[in-house]
């Protein structure tokens, strides 16, 4: 991805605790939720029909680190970036900023997987999605 991509959004007043900070679990539901928005603007899913097969993109790992707080009412910047797409997995990286001002940096790592009958199996991200998600 050349450039990253930007998702917004407002911090909800469900979202922050009584002093009107936001509490840090969201902030990976927001990581989450800029990554599915990526996966939409490129004209996927998390969950995808591939060849019959039904693919989705558990994690294997997750982290964010806090630089300031974001509050009630916050317009939130996300960028939204690939850090490296191996042969089965996809780290993003998101930055969380406000006004310019940085907030976070979240890091997650998916793996590309096929749900059968067995369960979750992992496979080869397949060339026409990592095309979408990774153009040249």
């Amino acid at each position: 991805m050349p450039s990253p991509f930007i998702y917004s959004r407002i911090v909800q007043f469900a979202e922050t605790d009584l002093a009107g900070i936001a509490h840090f679990a969201n902030f990976f539901r927001w990581m989450e939720e800029a990554e599915h928005a990526y996966f939409r603007s490129v004209g996927l899913s998390v969950r995808t029909e591939y060849q019959e097969m039904e693919i989705g993109w558990p994690r294997v790992s997750t982290a964010c680190e806090f630089f300031a707080p974001a509050r009630f009412e916050d317009q939130l910047q996300m960028a939204v970036r690939i850090a490296k797409m191996g042969e089965k997995s996809i780290s993003w990286e998101v930055e969380f900023s406000r006004d310019g001002t940085r907030l976070a940096l979240g890091k997650t790592t998916s793996v590309c997987c096929i749900w059968s009958n067995k369960g979750l199996q992992s496979i080869a991200i397949p060339p026409e999605i990592r095309l979408k998600l990774c153009p040249p």
